[in-house]
């Protein structure tokens, strides 16, 4: 005797999901560094739109998102504004060795408003009396870190942080100190300009100015619960659609391109804070 064709269907299909409910949704927890928000929206979007994975991102300061990927022991996808906080991650065990990749590479800057009413046009301005200065905070975000590297390189660190009105606790929000006139000038990253190209400039830094070109690397957690996937979705960021979304809005994709503005400095590495930064702070 044939089983009826309603039967079948019954066992094939409608029980599993009575017992089972309905196949879960594909999800990604993705901590993403804010230096890259405004090309991410898009890339995020697309690939939703194209695999039905849906991401769950956190944007923010690069060592905030490693506290709480720490705290949460949660996280499948990690992006961070400079090479320093996958040196970091990796040493606290945070993030899987050697899954890290670039997507593109950052050329630091002087960002100020777009008429620049203090008429700051180097990095020594920065230092000019009755200046207000803003800059990521060193501790947490990537972009400070390095403008406090750059400062300190250039021997104006104590000089300049008497200037700094604001430690901002994202890449985004320094880019926005200077949209909402809240301070003169931001050290930043180039790609700023782009993101607001009528309310602000790019004060390009000299050659010799310049100690280290920053990338923005990519990499996988420990707590990654499906690596495949976490893994098909840089590949997606990294692939041609993904990098040129990144080319729209400004961010450099080749070492040699971001090196025109500075050939002698070096690419990645890690920068650790002095005492000397402290000890300005604490006289501040």
């Amino acid at each position: 005797m044939r089983t009826p064709i309603k039967q079948i269907l019954i066992f094939t299909f409608i029980l599993p999901m009575i017992l089972y409910g309905k196949p879960q949704k594909k999800e990604l927890n993705f901590f993403c560094g804010s230096a890259v928000k405004v090309p991410m929206e898009e890339i995020i979007q697309k690939y939703q739109q194209k695999t039905g994975v849906k991401i769950n991102v956190i944007y923010g300061g690069s060592g905030t998102l490693l506290s709480q990927i720490e705290l949460s022991k949660k996280g499948d996808v990690y992006l961070a504004g400079s090479p320093d906080y996958i040196i970091i991650g990796e040493n606290k065990k945070l993030l899987i060795k050697n899954t890290d990749k670039i997507v593109s590479y950052l050329v630091p800057a002087i960002i100020v408003p777009k008429n620049n009413p203090k008429n700051i046009n180097s990095l020594q301005d920065l230092g000019k009396e009755n200046v207000r200065i803003g800059i990521g905070n060193p501790e947490t975000v990537c972009l400070g870190l390095y403008s406090a590297e750059l400062l300190e390189y250039n021997n104006l660190l104590e000089k300049v942080m008497s200037n700094i009105v604001v430690f901002a606790k994202s890449c985004e929000d320094t880019a926005m100190l200077v949209v909402l006139n809240k301070v003169d000038a931001i050290i930043g990253w180039d790609v700023f300009e782009t993101w607001n190209p009528n309310e602000v400039k790019w004060i390009k830094l000299t050659e010799p100015e310049i100690p280290r070109i920053s990338y923005i690397p990519i990499a996988i957690p420990i707590f990654v619960k499906e690596k495949k996937l976490a893994q098909d979705f840089i590949n997606y960021i990294l692939s041609k659609e993904g990098q040129d979304v990144f080319k729209r809005w400004g961010y450099i994709s080749k070492a040699d391109e971001a090196l025109k503005f500075a050939p002698k400095a070096t690419i990645g590495g890690e920068y650790k804070l002095p005492k000397k930064f402290y000890d300005i702070l604490k006289n501040k």
